[in-house]
């Protein structure tokens, strides 16, 4: 497995994945739906971290794990992540794209501290960030809908010491 750069030919996968309805629902970039052209200035702008992730013995991106709104000063960001083919789910992919992307994060990056949220029912991601080390800081409550139904963002963040794939 091994994470690797976006480049201008993954773009209209990616913005397939989060268009599509099953990952789209978790998903909130301001109201609008990402273009591939979008997805192609997000991933050269310094404030995003966009890494595409494969399964074992292929190239063929199965994935995107991201860090956006890097913040230099503070030396935080926020991690989101979407499975795009869920051939491949349940096999613990996700997790290690989000493990290696951490990693990349606190050594490369010199973050210290990382933030995500998840909606309270997506029990998928929410075993995704538990199993790397995320502990849940607070909520949202009632501020994501899915079909005219409302829920809570659950908060969670990482600190690199609390970090298990870190060394």
């Amino acid at each position: 497995m091994q994470l690797y750069q976006v480049q201008k030919s993954n773009s209209a996968t990616i913005a397939r994945w989060l268009a599509d309805e099953p990952n789209g629902q978790w998903l909130d970039f301001g109201g609008s739906t990402l273009t591939p052209l979008a997805i192609q200035v997000m991933a050269q702008k310094p404030a995003h971290c966009l890494r595409l992730f494969s399964a074992e013995g292929t190239d063929e991106p199965i994935g995107i794990v991201a860090l956006s709104e890097i913040h230099q000063l503070f030396k935080t960001a926020q991690l989101w992540y979407v499975l795009g083919n869920k051939l491949y789910a349940g096999r613990g992919y996700t997790s290690r794209a989000v493990s290696m992307m951490l990693r990349l994060a606190f050594k490369e990056l010199d973050l210290r501290c990382i933030n995500a949220w998840t909606v309270e029912t997506n029990t998928q991601s929410i075993s995704v960030l538990k199993a790397n080390g995320f502990r849940q800081a607070g909520k949202l409550r009632k501020s994501h809908e899915i079909n005219g139904c409302v829920y809570d963002r659950l908060l969670f963040d990482l600190l690199p010491s609390e970090f298990g794939g870190a060394s």
